[in-house]
């Protein structure tokens, strides 16, 4: 099992910038992918950035130039920092892995999510 602890969430005007944060815990073996996605009200979870084990990234159209996601392995976290944050940007932000055991079984995780309000 493995646990996710998010941190960072806020309110912030428009233009303004947030750094969130990810930590995972518990029983891990390798994780190779490690995710943002948010969710608005009455709409559906959007993959917002990612970043593999290998460094490689990618990210939601409309955050291109944006926010960037990092990632230290030796301490399974992830960050994201979000600049030039829109009122479009308010949304509830969820951390997730992908964790591979030793028998090479993929399992996914989710973090409990944090509120990101942007203001105009």
């Amino acid at each position: 099992q493995v646990q996710l602890v998010e941190s960072g969430g806020g309110l912030v005007q428009a233009g303004g910038s947030l750094r969130l944060s990810c930590a995972a815990s518990g029983n891990i073996f390798s994780i190779n992918r490690m995710a943002w996605y948010r969710q608005a009200p009455g709409k559906p979870r959007d993959l917002v950035a990612a970043i593999t084990s290998g460094g490689a990234t990618n990210y939601l159209d409309s955050v291109k130039g944006r926010f960037t996601i990092s990632r230290d392995s030796a301490k399974n976290t992830v960050h994201l920092q979000m600049n030039s944050l829109r009122p479009e940007d308010t949304a509830v932000y969820y951390c997730h892995c992908r964790e591979r055991d030793k028998n090479l079984v993929s399992y996914d995780y989710w973090g409990q999510g944090t509120q990101v309000t942007v203001s105009s």
